[in-house]
């Protein structure tokens, strides 16, 4: 089998060539060692690639499964992690200078997870700064590149996860998602990502942006695979006071049960104004796929969206302002030099290890929470919130999932967002609602536009209700 081969083949299939022997793990991961070496002056997915590590443990998958070990499924496979998962003897950066030269002592929960099933580690992702961003320009190292366009964005913040399964250098990748960094960036290089219920995977080892709406998720290159990495990082951990427990985490169980019988709602404020026409159609299109695979179009309201996109940056910058002030030049970190006194200090080494976006983000959620501002906004965010939780609530009593679209447009070109925070800001209007209210939310190509860039749609469920969307997505695809 060739290197092309190889990195041509889904994680499901990966599994099956590497239990039956027609493939070792050093094979395989010297494959995607190839691709990465070959592809990253174009793409720039990765800040950092662990060759030595990736090789020593599919090595060792090898020698476990030569002596006829029993190995999990997916020994041997693949894959690679945002830059804001800790990741234990390896730098990681957040995409900061604040954190260039940092290197955790311990390894997120979802990265234990992942070694444990033996997965092969190729390295951490570029992302935007602190995963505050939508296009992966905020890295303070470089940009990521869309596999489908290298002139265009990828999307943000895992717009390294993303861009480096699209272009065959991961078999998998994990992300995380606070206001849809994982769901966009997926929609706009045509891949598949899973923002999971908040609680379903756990958080510890993710370095924080916003507590109550961060949540790590896989991305993938279709439903089935995706479902087999959610399934291997979820489940209950009691180092995470918000981690959720006695849930079932099989989520292959229900696959292959298809869309018939099941309720989709279509909300029509998520084909208002400011919709690109040709997103909309493709989204409208799948609709009418679905309904065909035989589940039923309902068409609803959602009134409390137009308040989301408000609530959400006045919660996620006031979050972002409390967890970031913990980088503060003394204890670790970038430390700025020839500071005369306490002041200063924190001053320079905030100032110089920050970014233009994450000091905006900061200097906007300390004016929410201060004295006479903290009712006039955060507290009306809050009620907001509430409101948002409520109409999803009301509309999937009734429906299995709602249908939306992704993002309004298409992947931008590389600096059309960048000279206008606002307009980035609205990029993200259809992802945002999904992580105030804590829900899943499965992302996945549903056409192209006439320039040919993937067009994504979101299937939106109730809380713990991954296996429909999965359910769903998966008979979308095979279709």
């Amino acid at each position: 089998m060739s290197e092309r081969e190889i990195t041509a083949l889904s994680v499901s299939a990966l599994c099956a060539a590497l239990r039956q022997g027609e493939l070792t793990a050093t094979e395989a991961a010297k494959a995607y060692l190839c691709a990465i070496e070959e592809k990253e002056k174009t793409i720039g997915a990765y800040l950092s690639v662990t060759k030595e590590q990736a090789l020593g443990t599919a090595a060792q998958v090898d020698r476990l499964r030569r002596s006829g070990k029993k190995l999990p499924a997916l020994a041997g496979i693949p894959g690679a992690v945002k830059d804001n998962l800790c990741t234990e003897g390896v730098r990681t950066t957040c995409a900061s200078r604040m954190l260039e030269n940092y290197i955790p002592p311990y390894s997120a929960h979802v990265v234990e997870k992942l070694q444990q099933a033996g997965t092969v580690p190729l390295g951490k992702l570029n992302m935007d700064e602190f995963a505050m961003g939508s296009t992966t320009e905020n890295s303070a190292f470089h940009p990521t590149h869309n596999p489908v366009d290298p002139m265009r964005a990828p999307g943000g913040s895992s717009g390294g996860a993303a861009a480096a399964v699209a272009a065959g250098e991961a078999a998998f990748a994990l992300g995380s998602d606070t206001g849809g960094s994982i769901r966009q960036p997926a929609a706009f290089c045509g891949a598949v990502g899973m923002k999971p219920t908040y609680g379903t995977v756990s958080r510890y080892g993710l370095i924080a942006f916003a507590s109550s709406l961060d949540q790590v998720g896989p991305l993938t290159r279709s439903v089935e695979d995706n479902a087999l990495i959610l399934s291997e990082i979820a489940g209950h951990d009691e180092r995470d006071a918000t981690s959720l427990s006695g849930f079932d985490t099989d989520y292959c169980r229900f696959l292959t049960l298809g869309a018939k019988g099941l309720r989709l709602a279509l909300p029509e404020e998520y084909f208002a104004e400011g919709i690109s026409p040709e997103v909309a159609f493709a989204v409208k299109e799948a609709a009418g796929h679905f309904r065909e695979l035989g589940a039923e179009i309902v068409p609803c309201h959602l009134p409390a969206l137009r308040h989301a996109l408000p609530a959400y940056y006045v919660l996620s910058s006031a979050e972002a302002s409390a967890n970031l002030a913990r980088f503060d030049g003394v204890k670790y970190g970038f430390r700025a030099r020839g500071c005369g006194d306490l002041e200063s200090l924190y001053l320079r080494s905030r100032t110089e290890g920050f970014g233009p976006e994450v000091r905006r983000r900061i200097l906007l959620g300390s004016f929410v929470l201060s004295a006479g501002y903290y009712d006039a906004y955060y507290r009306k965010a809050q009620q907001a919130r509430t409101l948002i939780i409520r109409d999803f609530a009301r509309v999937l009593s009734t429906c299995d999932a709602i249908l939306a679209p992704v993002a309004p447009t298409t992947a931008y070109r590389l600096g059309e967002k960048t000279g206008s925070p606002l307009e980035m800001y609205l990029g993200d209007i259809c992802t945002v609602p999904v992580n105030l209210a804590g829900l899943p939310a499965l992302s996945m190509p549903c056409g192209r536009d006439k320039q040919g860039l993937p067009v994504g749609m979101q299937l939106i469920g109730r809380a713990l209700s991954e296996q429909t969307l999965y359910r769903l997505g998966y008979a979308y695809e095979r279709g």
